[in-house]
């Protein structure tokens, strides 16, 4: 059989779940069923096999920064350069989280006036400035110091006070960290605050017990439409309608190969080829918990570790490598592929966020990452979000306003793929680019690794 090359994905009706404090254990949401009859391949994924040229690592990082310069109005060396910075700074924010974990309220990297990375910390003591080089830049590493709470505060009010923030409102709101201030960002319509958000803000800190920002959107947080794809389509057994979807990366548990899509759409799927005809993908399972959204659908052949990033379907990018959100930081530079909306770039917004309503099965956790609209679309669930060849996530749904347009999308972070299934990825030898080196200057100076720790906590 011939391999498949599939990309994004899709959405039908929240699965009957309930929200949990902490990622649970599978349970009757997740369904799965007996292990199709997928034979063992020990050779490794065969040739392309499709018209579809592969892109390089460097022809990625290209592709996304001429993206990159036409929104901020830099030249490509220099978007190139900031992507490249983008990518390296990652180990150095991860290691500053972790000797600030007493006092971190939120990291954010910023692309306006300057090009840096903001840290706010609690406290008053002071944290000198520090920096790295990569891309052939300088990346100033600025902390701000006065967050009235930690990250983890916030995170575990709006985990704990979600049901009596919700009932304080006319409509339950989507609610996130604001990584730049340390705040409950709760986001409402106007009917909720039509005398304004003064004594509104006054009354939800009061039940959440840490400071809250009220923002006003008049939009409506959704899973998106069942249209679109890649194209994977299938028959609804609840209407008999044909619903269309697209599929996200390639999995494989050790022994089956298979593609992921939104847990809510149709379970047995068909792809749909224009060159090669038509495939089955016969159902493996779906986890669509409050943290999780996420179907496995299986093919029986091997599958390349690559998805389309581009529009028309043309391009294959391989996975190199993949993210999870505790390693993402509002204002990265991200993009993703649906086949509604095709190709586009935006700013992550809130890496901790919880979808309004009920899209989770019931009430959804705070482990959902936001990126800046205006494109999305219905049919885009499932897509996969990515930066460069890193895989970050598959799409979930959107946030719309009242006319139609979008404010942002949410995905689901590649940490939540469910157990025993792995993506597929280019083993690390034959990556087409090494992994920059990441020095750091600071006054107190350095540490193998690129951090320096001697600042005061």
């Amino acid at each position: 059989m011939r391999i498949l090359f599939l990309a994004a994905a899709l959405i039908l009706s929240p699965i009957e779940a309930r929200a949990q404090a902490v990622p649970p254990a599978p349970g009757p949401a997740d369904r799965a069923v007996q292990p199709v009859a997928v034979p063992t391949v020990a050779a490794p994924p065969a040739p392309l096999a499709v018209t579809a040229r592969l892109e390089t690592e460097a022809e990625a990082m290209a592709e996304d920064a001429a993206e990159y310069a036409r929104q901020f109005g830099v030249s490509q060396p220099e978007a190139i350069a900031r992507l490249t910075a983008q990518n390296a700074s990652i180990p150095v924010t991860d290691a500053i989280a972790e000797h600030y974990r007493d006092r971190l309220a939120g990291i954010a990297i910023e692309h306006r006036p300057a090009y840096r990375i903001l840290v706010s910390l609690t406290g008053a003591t002071p944290v000198p400035a520090q920096s790295i080089i990569a891309g052939g830049i300088t990346l100033p590493i600025v902390f701000r110091t006065g967050a009235r709470v930690t990250r983890e505060q916030v995170i575990w009010a709006m985990t704990n006070h979600q049901a009596a923030l919700r009932a304080a409102l006319r409509t339950p709101p989507g609610m996130g960290l604001d990584p730049r201030t340390g705040e409950l960002a709760i986001l409402i319509g106007s009917a909720d605050a039509p005398a304004g958000t003064a004594a509104l803000k006054t009354r939800l800190e009061a039940i959440a017990g840490v400071p809250v920002q009220v923002r006003v959107l008049n939009h409506v947080d959704v899973n998106l439409a069942p249209e679109g794809g890649s194209r994977v389509e299938g028959v609804s057994p609840a209407d008999g309608r044909r619903y269309l979807c697209t599929t996200g990366f390639t999995v494989t548990d050790g022994i089956r190969y298979g593609v992921t899509t939104a847990a809510h759409c149709v379970d047995d799927l068909v792809y749909r080829d224009p060159q090669a005809g038509s495939t089955p993908l016969p159902f493996v399972g779906q986890w669509g918990w409050g943290y999780r959204d996420v179907q496995i659908n299986a093919a029986d052949a091997p599958l390349p570790p690559t998805f389309y990033a581009d529009t028309a379907r043309t391009r294959l990018r391989p996975v190199t490598g993949e993210r999870g959100r505790a390693s993402t930081r509002a204002g990265d530079f991200v993009c993703h592929r649906g086949e509604r909306t095709g190709y586009s770039c935006a700013l992550v917004q809130l890496t901790d966020f919880a979808p309004a309503g009920d899209l989770c099965g019931g009430a959804c956790l705070p482990t959902w990452v936001t990126v800046a609209g205006p494109t999305c679309k219905g049919g885009d669930s499932g897509s996969p979000v990515f930066s460069g060849t890193t895989a970050l996530g598959v799409l979930k749904g959107a946030s719309y306003r009242g006319d139609g347009s979008c404010v942002f999308y949410f995905y689901m972070s590649v940490d939540y793929l469910p157990p025993g299934w792995q993506l597929l990825k280019v083993p690390p030898l034959i990556q087409p680019l090494p992994a920059p080196d990441v020095p750091v200057s600071s006054p107190a100076g350095t540490m193998p690794g690129g951090y320096d720790p001697a600042g005061e906590r």
